[in-house]
């Protein structure tokens, strides 16, 4: 289709039109201007061709994909290429969406690479020949060592061959083969340690043994391990580790000169070790590298090594930096940053001066660069899944490691929610690189001009030259530097060094719990009566429809004069700006204190408190994604190390009723959610107290008359939120917004209870007393405005009146957790339900009362259905 080819209705005709109408799509996608007239062609003749010009290859055993290019060449930014979405939806309905659209589920665990079971293939039975007699294999065995050696077997392997305690001993291995060296007997059904110990024992020249993957191991402990290596004084390698005693044949093991095909003999030469140019020891348990076996002496040639995964806590930096030093020839390491060698890559090539390349990165990059932590060799995160999973909750793990994002808007405001997409087959198998020849951005075209009528793309072109075969490349991070945690945020895609992200962690621990508020003082009421000096009412503007209805006390009258006020109550952020906008004076009162962010923005909340009490209880480990992505990973690691829960609450700095919140225990979801605007992610309490098995919330209202002295109050009123399905913790219900949250009066299906019959049914279902609880709570809420008031003394103002409202659940213990801060809270249940007094008589509280005893508290220091923490 031309450029000038007309169309009825408001559709778009010229190129022209197409510029007017996404100029700014166009600008921010960064797509050259040059290539601006082409991508126009192609969007108004839907042309996807692609397909000529790339391939889809599989890579890592088909659990991934790559993009190659077939064409000659494709030079930079010479053409664009369309590609569709192959699924769009935003994340409460995703899945829905899997189990109801038809084929969408198996589409997409295709082209994500878990439609295929692991396990479908991997045992054939006997009767097919897949599998050796035990009988056939020390036969072979014999006949082998007889053809191409001295007639001695030493390396045995009987692996995977259904042995079990009875059937090892029959073997009467010890006899046949008195001189072994190396035995694997992984993969088998091997129990009883006491036979199993007593059998290998035998073998006094033992060197190497593997027992990996027998169910032995996990039932015996480490009293086995204690009796082999007592027994086997000469073991170098157990169950892949390497123990105290490793030398010549364990490092050749490793360096491919030792091994089934060439066992050594009983005469090992002292020079085995002399050719060896490359050793890979990574995860090897090595405690102490000092070694005689391992050294320049033995090893001359050494070029590569790779020492990661191992703690070599028995070294020191210094010692390490020497026997390395040694190797003249080491031109390459592999070793974990932070780690045996220190935490600093600078430092470490300083100390090694001959190295050419650490962690694959060229040293003199790293030096020019002055990057600390390095790591270039990234292992690709590739799903994982069991058979019996179903394809829709296959997915619902793997996509994070495919999806991208976008928001809609509009002249008047933006999408609260944002839209997630994965791109069609070509366009997810382009594979990460920090240094891409591919760029990839999103795309709304608009062919009637209008957002109603918007098809989503995303676009593809070169930003290098590409020649035939090469892979195709986008940075995932694009635009994002280290200043934004670019390392950390790899990790969504990749398996970066554990090691850094724990220590980091542990670091953000040891300085939290340094972290000690001494108790404040309640001190008298020091706050005045607000009165006007000729005794007449005083006048209150407000735009909070509760407080213009119901604040009905004689001494207070509603103003809609602003500047004629004597109290200004709204639900609108008054800052200097506004004070100067509107002609608001240090005369009025405001129900705002100055910095009430710390308190009411989550991520400076969770700031305040840790500031002033590092982790108390009552607050789940709580992370700023923006400032401690480094050390909220490091936690999640340790966590999935120890085998605890892992399940997290994401939730945007400042928005409310729950939007943009999820609940995840995938760490490239944590990552990636972090696209869609600024969060914190907070350990999920996962085993809450429930009601009638249902989850629940309760909102107290708290009254801040100073801050200096600190005078809060609480009052008597407050309430249950109720969700509305029962609770559960399958990975399905976490897209069930009625089972894991509690907001439900903005169009969803509203229960309210009142809060005595709450109150006097839960106790007896749990047993407890409401009291016990009710001053946990209040301790609590105490401890957090002390904090505010701590850490931020410049929240004091004389002319500033609050409420707030505070969200708290209980956890299957009662005791109480902070959720969140709001200010100007939603009181329309305290407005709408009378209530009663949870204490003190059970008075009946008047629900057109509560803006006249909040105002009362506030401004008269009266104490009516209030009470002073």
């Amino acid at each position: 289709m031309s450029a000038t080819t007309a169309s009825t209705g408001g559709r778009i005709e010229t190129y022209k039109d197409f510029v007017k109408v996404h100029g700014l799509l166009l600008a921010a996608s960064g797509l050259p201007q040059s290539l601006h007239f082409k991508l126009f062609e192609k969007l108004t003749s839907e042309t996807f061709d692609g397909g000529a010009h790339f391939e889809i290859e599989p890579c890592e055993d088909g659990r991934r994909r790559r993009l190659l290019l077939t064409s000659d060449t494709l030079t930079k930014e010479s053409n664009v290429f369309l590609i569709d979405h192959a699924w769009t939806f935003r994340l409460p309905d995703a899945y829905k969406q899997l189990q109801e659209v038809p084929g969408l589920a198996q589409r997409m665990a295709a082209l994500m690479c878990v439609d295929v079971d692991d396990d479908a293939d991997l045992e054939e039975t006997i009767e097919n020949g897949e599998k050796m007699m035990v009988e056939e294999v020390l036969e072979s065995e014999i006949r082998n060592a007889g053809e191409n050696g001295d007639g001695v077997v030493r390396w045995l392997e009987l692996e995977e061959l259904g042995l079990d305690d009875a059937a090892l001993l029959s073997l009467n291995l010890s006899s046949k083969f008195p001189d072994l060296v190396a035995l694997s007997l992984c993969g088998n059904k091997l129990e009883n340690s006491e036979k199993l110990v007593h059998e290998v024992t035998k073998f006094k020249n033992l060197k190497a043994l593997w027992l990996n993957n027998n169910p032995v191991l996990e039932k015996s402990g480490s009293g086995m391990e204690v009796a082999i290596l007592q027994g086997c004084p000469k073991l170098e390698i157990y169950n892949s580790r390497f123990t105290c005693n490793f030398g010549e044949l364990a490092l050749g093991f490793c360096a491919d000169v030792y091994g089934k095909d060439n066992p050594g003999s009983s005469h090992q030469g002292d020079l085995a070790l002399q050719s060896v140019t490359s050793l890979d020891l990574s995860n090897r348990c090595i405690h102490n590298l000092i070694n005689k076996a391992f050294s320049p002496f033995e090893m001359p040639n050494l070029s590569y090594l790779n020492i990661r995964g191992n703690p070599i806590e028995e070294n020191s930096v210094s010692d390490l930096f020497g026997i390395l030093k040694a190797f003249y020839c080491l031109q390459s390491l592999e070793v974990d940053i932070p780690g045996p060698l220190g935490e600093s890559a600078v430092e470490i090539l300083e100390s090694l001066p001959t190295l050419s390349l650490l962690n694959g990165v060229d040293a003199s990059k790293i030096l020019e660069t002055e990057k600390h932590v390095v790591d270039s060799m990234l292992q690709p995160r590739v799903p994982e899944w069991t058979a019996e999973e179903p394809l829709a909750d296959r997915v619902l793990n793997a996509m994070w490691l495919y999806l991208m994002t976008y928001r809609l808007a509009d002249e008047e405001k933006l999408d609260e929610t944002p839209v997630w997409y994965v791109m069609d087959e070509l366009g997810s198998a382009l594979q990460h690189s920090d240094e891409p020849n591919f760029r990839v951005a999103p795309f709304l075209f608009m062919p009637d001009g209008k957002l109603a009528s918007a098809v989503s793309y995303s676009i593809l072109w070169p930003t290098q030259n590409v020649k035939k075969g090469d892979e195709c490349t986008r940075d995932y991070l694009f635009g994002i530097g280290e200043d934004n945690q670019r390392s950390a945020r790899l990790s969504a895609w990749f398996y970066t060094p554990q090691n850094f992200f724990i220590q980091e962690y542990e670091k953000h621990l040891n300085k939290l719990q340094s972290k000690s508020l001494p108790s404040v003082p309640i001190k008298s009421s020091t706050t005045i009566v607000v009165h006007r000096s000729d005794g007449s009412s005083l006048r209150v503007y407000t735009d909070v429809p509760q407080v213009e209805e119901f604040l009905t006390r004689p001494e207070f009258v509603i103003t809609n004069d602003l500047k004629d006020a004597d109290i200004i109550w709204t639900s609108m952020q008054v800052d200097e700006e506004m004070k100067k906008a509107v002609g608001i004076t240090d005369q009025q009162y405001v129900n705002q204190f100055p910095f009430e962010a710390c308190l009411v923005m989550k991520h400076h909340l969770a700031d305040t408190i840790q500031k002033a009490l590092g982790s108390p209880g009552w607050l789940q480990p709580t992370y700023n994604l923006e400032t401690h992505l480094s050390q909220l990973i490091g936690d999640y690691c340790l966590r999935k190390k120890d085998g605890l829960n892992n399940l997290w609450i994401l939730k945007p700095w400042n928005m409310a009723r729950t939007i943009d919140t999820t609940v995840t225990d995938n760490l490239s979801a944590i990552i990636r959610l972090m696209e869609t605007g600024p969060k914190i992610c907070q350990k999920y309490i996962e085993h809450p107290a429930l009601f009638k098995g249902k989850k629940f919330d309760l909102r107290y209202i708290v009254l801040v008359r100073s801050i200096n002295p600190l005078e809060i109050f609480l009052s008597d009123v407050f309430w249950v939120r109720l969700a509305n399905n029962p609770y559960s913790l399958e990975k399905h219900s976490f897209f069930e917004y009625e089972t894991h949250f509690t907001v439900m009066n903005y169009g969803r299906r509203f229960n309210h209870m009142n809060t005595p019959e709450f109150v006097r049914e839960f106790e007896k279902e749990h047993q407890v007393k409401w009291l016990d609880i009710h001053q946990r709570v209040k301790s609590m809420i105490r401890s957090v405005f002390e904090s505010a008031a701590a850490v931020h003394p410049e929240m004091h103002d004389p002319k500033s009146r609050a409420i707030y409202g505070l969200d708290v659940m209980l956890d299957d213990s009662f005791q109480p957790k902070l959720l969140e801060v709001t200010y100007c809270p939603d009181c329309m249940r305290a407005c709408k339900y009378n209530t009663e007094a949870i204490f003190g008589g059970g008075e009946v509280i008047k629900s057109r009362d509560f803006f006249n005893s909040v105002f009362g508290c506030l401004f008269l220091n009266e104490s009516i259905h209030v009470s002073q923490l």
